[in-house]
């Protein structure tokens, strides 16, 4: 890993950019962190929209985070922000604006084609970077993953072993390959659901909860579409991780 970047934010939170090989990468760390007292680490999950759009929302859950005494970590997903163009995954994405613009169903088809190369290529990259980021002496565990697209917290949830609680966004689609994973996830667990979410199916979300094997799990839903989370649902969500990262 190389750090490429470096700056301390007014709230005392340090802010890394990084690159692992091809794998771009942000890393906030609390003023409180050393090698002599290092802390837990949250996974940053969010939709492929590019690094910098995301960035305002990334900082912003960075820095409560850091208050609650987490260190946090993003990458650039593939095909996504300044990466190479991934042609199977732009024509998905382009098949899907032509089906909600004429007003058509979703297919299965074109949901696996969006969601499931992005999970197999995203999640052992997520994994390289926990590796090397778990070496740095101000970081010690354990780890959590917060965010979407939820099938990759799924996907990270079952395959990876260092993760130990997740809070996942139920506002992405969904393949149904993932449903039979999602009974494979036995980590406690914290969904956030908006109610009235338009680009999202609020049943396939509620049959995805159901299907999860965790033995603690809590669905968190407010009213509202897929920008309108409210304040507080972020201040659950640190409570979920303080019970389970501390």
């Amino acid at each position: 890993m190389r750090f490429t970047s470096e700056r301390r934010l007014d709230d005392g939170v340090l802010e890394r950019e990084f690159t692992l090989g091809e794998i771009p990468g942000i890393l906030w760390t609390p003023g409180s962190a050393s090698a002599s007292a290092p802390v837990p680490l949250i996974l940053l999950g969010h939709p492929p929209l590019g690094l910098r759009k995301m960035y305002p929302r990334l900082v912003d859950r960075a820095r409560h985070s850091a208050a609650e005494g987490f260190a946090t970590a993003t990458i650039e997903l593939p095909g996504s922000g300044d990466r190479p163009r991934w042609p199977a995954a732009e024509q998905a994405r382009a098949d899907l604006r032509r089906v909600l613009e004429a007003g058509e169903p979703v297919s299965d088809e074109i949901v696996d084609a969006l969601v499931l190369p992005l999970v197999d290529k995203a999640v052992p990259e997520w994994q390289a970077v926990l590796d090397v980021l778990l070496s740095l002496p101000e970081i010690g565990g354990p780890v959590g993953y917060s965010g979407g697209v939820i099938s990759v917290g799924v996907r990270l949830a079952v395959v990876e072993p260092r993760i130990v609680a997740a809070g996942l966004f139920a506002g992405s689609l969904v393949p149904r390959v993932m449903f039979e994973e999602a009974r494979r996830v036995t980590v406690p667990l914290h969904v956030l659901l908006q109610w009235d979410d338009e680009g999202n199916d609020r049943q396939a979300a509620l049959d995805l909860f159901d299907a999860f094997g965790s033995k603690e799990k809590s669905l968190y839903a407010n009213m509202g579409g897929h920008t309108g989370v409210p304040q507080f649902a972020g201040d659950a969500a640190a409570r979920f991780f303080t019970r389970h990262l501390m």
